[in-house]
């Protein structure tokens, strides 16, 4: 039986990697199902995600309701894992505190799976105390993390921040779901 990995795709300019990683899923054999904040679809586009997925992209929590299918309770329920990637300090902060106010927080607040995240930001923000607490705290609810490596980020600054390579982020999925 196929895996079904959900990934979450935030507001980062690293969106475009997270087209690369679904890429990757779907060619390992995984059955891949986004959902898409509505600030990454800014960065990156449903159809290119659903082109390669070739499964439907969510992004809208109130579009129309098939009865039998809650869509945030059916997606949780039917992930092995969760990824999001990237994840921005806004997902993150959300995500640590129980706030469920869009497709993607909500999905994640109903999964039961395993969580990934992968942190895409600036350094200044990723370095933020305020974020660190929120990583921690999570950490401790036994949430995932692959942490982002230092390269030379959009704005310009060169430090901690870059999303970690699709490869290691894949490695982190094949080690959380057992190898399989």
């Amino acid at each position: 039986m196929k895996k079904q990995i959900i990934l979450g795709i935030t507001g980062s300019v690293a969106a475009y990697k997270a087209a690369e990683l679904a890429n990757m899923l779907k060619k390992g054999g995984a059955s891949v199902h986004v959902v898409m904040t509505a600030a990454a679809t800014n960065f990156i586009t449903p159809l290119t995600i659903q082109s390669l997925t070739k499964n439907k992209v969510y992004v809208d929590m109130f579009e129309e309701i098939i009865y039998e299918d809650v869509r945030h309770i059916s997606l949780a329920q039917r992930a092995d894992i969760f990824v999001v990637a990237p994840a921005s300090a806004n997902i993150i902060g959300k995500i640590a505190n129980g706030i469920a106010d869009d497709m993607l927080s909500t999905v994640v607040m109903a999964t039961k799976a395993p969580v990934l995240i992968c942190p895409a930001m600036n350094t200044a923000m990723y370095e933020n105390p305020i974020v660190k607490e929120n990583i921690e705290k999570l950490v401790r609810h036994g949430y995932n993390f692959v942490e982002p490596r230092e390269s030379l980020l959009a704005c310009g600054d060169l430090g901690k921040g870059a999303m970690a390579d699709v490869a290691v982020i894949e490695q982190e999925i094949n080690r959380l779901l057992g190898g399989k």
